[in-house]
């Protein structure tokens, strides 16, 4: 048990990606496999971004997908998550059905994998 005391700050989401409140009602928990991410380039912060691509990785995790990748997009992390240092699995959630603006996202879809996407439309 830990009993030491933190200090943790929280910030505002930029959840501008979304293009519509539809899907957001009905987001799944999942475990997200930070391996799959940078730390300098996708969580320089401590914090990874809503709206990173993911796709489905070893076991129950999700993984960051990225251009030329042949997974398909399961959906997009909904909420920011925080990484502390040494951690691999964080638990988040996943927006798999609504609509995104593409050109908002942290990182680039290209039209080839929003076509993998099922229950994603893009804007």
């Amino acid at each position: 048990m830990d009993l030491k005391i933190t200090t943790e700050r929280f910030g505002q989401d930029d959840q501008s990606w979304l293009a519509s409140a539809h899907g957001t009602d009905a987001t799944r928990s999942i475990n997200v496999d930070v391996t799959t991410f940078t730390a300098g380039t996708h969580y320089p912060d401590g914090y990874l971004k809503s709206g990173y691509p993911l796709k489905k990785v070893a076991g129950n995790k999700y993984g960051l997908w990225s251009n030329g990748d042949t997974d398909p997009i399961e959906g997009h992390l909904f909420t920011a998550l925080r990484v502390r240092p040494g951690t691999t699995v964080v638990v988040g959630a996943l927006l798999w059905h609504g609509a995104v603006v593409a050109a908002k996202l942290p990182s680039s879809v290209n039209t080839a994998g929003q076509a993998t996407a099922r229950d994603i439309r893009y804007f």
